[in-house]
């Protein structure tokens, strides 16, 4: 990519709000998903893992960002969100001990709704 290009990628990612950018990490989340469920059917596995590691960070990161103290967000919603943080992360070790693609393809699920959520399309 040239400078200018570089430097126009560092600029748009900067000007995104803290939701869309928590969007565009789950969205980047279920796309390696999407990756790793292909990797598996072709015998991958190593690949499966390295989503699905990346995919704890996200959440671990989103869960521990809105459960925090200081965030303005009502009671029921941090609770909300801890406790889907809690059941990915849990999916997450369930699939690296047995991967399948359905059970991919839920965290795939997942991530996709809470970005469309947080982008404002509930859907």
């Amino acid at each position: 990519m040239n400078t200018a290009a570089n430097a126009y990628a560092r600029t748009a990612h900067s000007a995104l709000t803290p939701r869309e950018a928590e969007s565009q990490l789950l969205l980047k989340a279920a796309q390696r998903l999407i990756g790793a469920s292909q990797a598996l059917v072709a015998g991958e596995h190593a690949r499966v893992n390295d989503a699905l590691s990346y995919n704890q960070r996200v959440w671990t990161l989103l869960s521990s960002e809105a459960t925090a103290d200081q965030n303005p967000l009502p009671v029921d919603v941090k609770q909300g969100v801890g406790r889907l943080g809690a059941f990915v992360l849990q999916s997450c070790l369930d699939t690296m001990i047995a991967p399948t693609p359905d059970k991919i393809a839920t965290l795939v699920s997942i991530n996709n709704h809470v970005a469309a959520g947080l982008q404002g399309n509930p859907g």
